[in-house]
């Protein structure tokens, strides 16, 4: 059985990480421009590694509660195709960067906020993501998204080894994955293609 699930494979920072995107065939890419991130890289160097991209992949650059003249030129130097928003970001923040850059927005929620389902329902962005914080890499509970009404990315704690019980729990629109598919903080080639494959296959990357 075929799923339909997309896939985000966030935080790449070395041609190596593009490369192995490019081979399995993720839906999306995302560099963070978060500074206090380890996986952070400037504008230029992502606008680099961008231009090796699959061009159906397309290219999400992540922002967490910055000023809103640093995200629009960061987006324009690189060239990302969307925007993620990962902080506190207003609803004219978000409809600023939209109308702005005239690029998709993706906005991420924590899970476990007070009422921070409620506005994902409700955000102006083009796409939510529910996510157990910041790049935290832990899990949350799924069981709260059932019946959810609105498309979503699910992030938090996703590896190879549960992201096919995501899928099957959930149907998610898309998942997304950092530190799911790393080995000591480093894209493992292997990790992605198992992440990909049990996305692709319900589970089943053996």
């Amino acid at each position: 059985m075929m799923f339909g699930t997309e896939i985000k494979i966030c935080g790449l920072s070395r041609i190596e990480d593009v490369v192995a995107v490019n081979r399995f065939g993720a839906e999306y890419a995302g560099f963070v421009f978060y500074k206090k991130s380890k996986r952070y890289v400037d504008p230029y160097k992502a606008g680099e590694l961008i231009e090796f991209l699959r061009s159906d992949i397309k290219s999400v650059g992540v922002f967490l509660d910055e000023p809103l003249d640093n995200v629009i030129s960061a987006a324009r130097i690189s060239g990302v195709e969307m925007v993620q928003l990962h902080g506190h970001e207003s609803e004219e923040y978000i409809e600023y960067v939209r109308r702005t850059l005239e690029r998709p927005v993706i906005k991420a929620f924590k899970a476990d906020e007070e009422g921070a389902l409620e506005r994902a329902k409700k955000t102006c962005a083009d796409y939510i993501m529910i996510d157990s914080g910041a790049g935290t890499g832990k899990k949350f509970d799924w069981n709260i998204l059932n019946g959810f009404g609105r498309k979503f990315f699910l992030a938090g704690g996703l590896d190879p080894d549960s992201v096919g019980d995501a899928v099957s729990l959930l149907d998610p629109f898309a998942v997304d994955v950092s530190s799911g598919v790393e080995t000591d903080g480093v894209k493992d080639e292997e990790k992605i293609e198992k992440f990909i494959k049990a996305v692709k296959h319900g589970g089943r990357y053996a």
